[in-house]
């Protein structure tokens, strides 16, 4: 892999990590259309690793009081703890018991654009549905199980992460930033479980030579541009819709459909 090439797929990784446009379809159609090779394991756990860093940067601040207020027991941190909790146990057995359905669907792209269509559909009803009244202080169990769920689903490429967390947290009555921060927050534990799982995947693998230049260019692109990419998106959502993500999600996932079963 290249330097250029690194840099391309750390930034893609980077903004569409938190965009609501599924990193996962992008990093499979990106090298797809470009004709580039597999980046592989290793460069796709460092691009991972990169985000994970520009989550714990971003979010230092809500993580040292969250932390501060469950250790004093406030009900505030220990219920925000308990939503994380139960919201990321849907994502977690879907990812281990749906292991090589999920790794299969990477290998069509055209099953991706159909899911990339199925995110537009989703944040399109959202936006229209949602009633957007309730602040991330009015988040419980029930609602985390909901949206752990939309993250379970979000494994399959072209379905969204941050799309249909921040969507099922729009139906259930959030605010948009409410919706898009509890999303972030939720994506800590999944990352960060994705990244321990892959690194014991290469303890498994072949010793190869390791190209230190592309993973380093790839982990701080992906982790600029996850930051810059997290904020933009909150500060985005204070006052817009995502209806624009829904018609790049459609129009990209449309595209695809296209090429890859009537080209």
């Amino acid at each position: 892999m290249s330097l250029w090439e690194a840099a391309i797929l750390g930034t893609v990784q980077g903004l569409t990590e938190f965009l609501p446009v599924s990193s996962s379809a992008h990093l499979v159609l990106v090298p797809w259309a470009l004709g580039w090779p597999d980046p592989g394991l290793t460069f796709d756990l460092t691009v991972h690793l990169g985000t994970l860093c520009s989550l714990l940067l971003y979010f230092r601040r809500d993580l040292m009081h969250l932390t501060r207020q469950a250790v004093a027991g406030a009900p505030g941190g220990v219920r925000l703890l308990t939503a994380l909790a139960v919201g990321t146990v849907p994502g977690a057995a879907a990812g281990y018991f749906g292991k090589g359905f999920f790794e299969a669907l990477f290998a069509r792209p055209d099953w991706v654009g159909v899911f990339l269509l199925g995110t537009a559909v989703l944040l399109g009803v959202a936006e229209r549905v949602g009633r957007r009244s309730r602040s991330l202080e009015a988040l419980g169990a029930y609602e985390a199980i909901w949206i752990g769920v939309a993250q379970a689903v979000a494994i399959a490429p072209g379905i969204s992460r941050s799309g249909s967390t921040i969507a099922v947290g729009l139906l259930l009555g959030f605010t948009r930033e409410a919706a898009a921060r509890f999303s972030f927050l939720l994506a800590i534990p999944i990352v960060l479980g994705a990244g321990a799982h892959q690194l014991l995947g290469l303890r498994h693998a072949s010793g190869a030579s390791v190209a230190w230049g592309p993973l380093l260019v790839g982990f701080v692109i992906a982790s600029a541009a996850g930051y810059a990419a997290i904020g933009a998106l909150l500060r985005y959502l204070r006052t817009r819709s995502l209806t624009p993500f829904a018609l790049y999600c459609a129009l990209l996932g449309m595209l695809v459909v296209a090429a890859t079963w009537l080209g």
